[in-house]
């Protein structure tokens, strides 16, 4: 995993965030056990307490499961990960129209190059 930090953002709330993108893009499937606290946390850089309160929390969201003695695993509730898709997408499409609207751009200026976008610069 590529984890990417940013300054002003408490780190567990980004690990929370970028492992429900994880999830949500299928780089962890339902049912599908997640590596140990501590090698989350090595390969993050951060301190395993912070990974242990981000992944808690994925837990509080019932996003990930604890098998008490083999670790977590990702949730194998479909219906769970679908809505997190769902707010995960609405949470993006925001960030683009608040972004936008600071370059000036109108609503409907917006969705007209959204319609239009093709995937430029991609592959």
């Amino acid at each position: 995993m590529d984890w990417r930090f940013k300054d002003g953002t408490p780190l567990y709330s980004q690990i929370v965030e970028q492992m429900k993108n994880c999830i949500a893009g299928g780089d962890f499937e339902p049912g599908e056990k997640i590596p140990a606290v501590r090698e989350l946390a090595v390969g993050a850089g951060v301190n395993p307490n912070t990974m242990q309160k981000a992944l808690a929390e994925l837990e509080r969201e019932g996003l990930l499961f604890s098998e008490r003695t083999s670790g977590r695993y990702v949730t194998e509730d479909r219906e769970v990960i679908n809505e997190m898709k769902v707010a995960l997408s609405r949470e993006f499409v925001k960030e683009l129209f608040e972004n936008l609207g600071r370059l000036g751009m109108s609503e409907e200026e917006i969705k007209t190059v959204v319609a239009n976008w093709e995937g430029e610069g991609e592959k």
